[in-house]
Order: C-alpha cells, then sequence, then structure tokens
C-alpha cells in the first residue's frame, strides 16, 4: 500500500482568522505559516489550530518557540501536536528571507523528519484561494519551466 500524505487546514470563522497548514506524511510533519502567524509565534511565542471531527473529536496542532531546546521538537499527547522551535532560531527565521526551520528526532526505529516553513504565494493564482497574507513567492516574475 503506497504512503498517504495527510493536509490539515484550519478552517477561518469569524473569532479566529488563522491558516496554518498542517502536513503529516509517514514520519514527517510540515508546518506553512503566513506572515501573521510567523508574527504571532514571534510575539506570543506560539500558533496554533484545531480540526474537529465527527462525534466530538478534534486534533489541535501548535507551533511553538522555547529557550530550552537547541533543535525542533515534536511531541503527541491527548489529542494535541506540539512543535516546539529554538526561540532564537525562530527570530532570525522571522527576520530573515529563511524559508524554513528544520531537524529530525530520533525514534525507536527511523526518524522523525519535521519542518517548519513559511507559507507561498502561488505562482499560478487559484480560484477561491485567498493569499493576502502569504509570503510572495521567490520565483514569481521568473522564468520557470
Amino acid at each position: 500500500m503506497k504512503p498517504r500524505a495527510i493536509a490539515v487546514k484550519l478552517i477561518p470563522t469569524a473569532i479566529e482568522d488563522h491558516s496554518l497548514k498542517l502536513r503529516i506524511q509517514d514520519n514527517s510533519i510540515r508546518f506553512r505559516l503566513t506572515r501573521s502567524e510567523v508574527d504571532t509565534l514571534g510575539q506570543d511565542g506560539s500558533v496554533s489550530g484545531v480540526v474537529h471531527f465527527p462525534g466530538g473529536s478534534s486534533l489541535e496542532y501548535t507551533v511553538e518557540t522555547s529557550s530550552l531546546t537547541g533543535q525542533p521538537r515534536a511531541n503527541f499527547s491527548h489529542d494535541r501536536l506540539v512543535v516546539q522551535i529554538p526561540q532564537a532560531a525562530a527570530r532570525q527565521w522571522a527576520a530573515t528571507e529563511q524559508v524554513s526551520i528544520t531537524g529530525a528526532e530520533s525514534l525507536d526505529e527511523g526518524s522523525l523528519a519535521i519542518l517548519v516553513e513559511k507559507d507561498f504565494a502561488c505562482l499560478t493564482p487559484r480560484e477561491g484561494e485567498n493569499e493576502t497574507d502569504m509570503f510572495p513567492h521567490p520565483l514569481k516574475g521568473r522564468d520557470t519551466c
């Protein structure tokens, strides 16, 4: 059986206007943050999303900064996924054109890849996609094939 990727996107409501994206594929987790989410992470130290399932269960997912970690770390407990990234690395990432923060955690077998990255606007506009809070795509305006 081929591995499947799961992509989760928080649907904005009148109260929250976040679009924090989470992608899970095998032993890999990837978060994409918009400009305002990167700002919130820098100011408040965390940004979160939640996906609700039928029957009342939910999955909360959070990216937070920590002065106590030297590399990205992940923890999953009680229906909550928390990725911690080093505070100094988060500040540098937020203030520069650096695209992502990457890390890996050892597992009993293999490792868990962790990626936190800036969410770029698409090169080709998509109908119904609000990209006003996304980072400008670095390849926009270049000839690409």
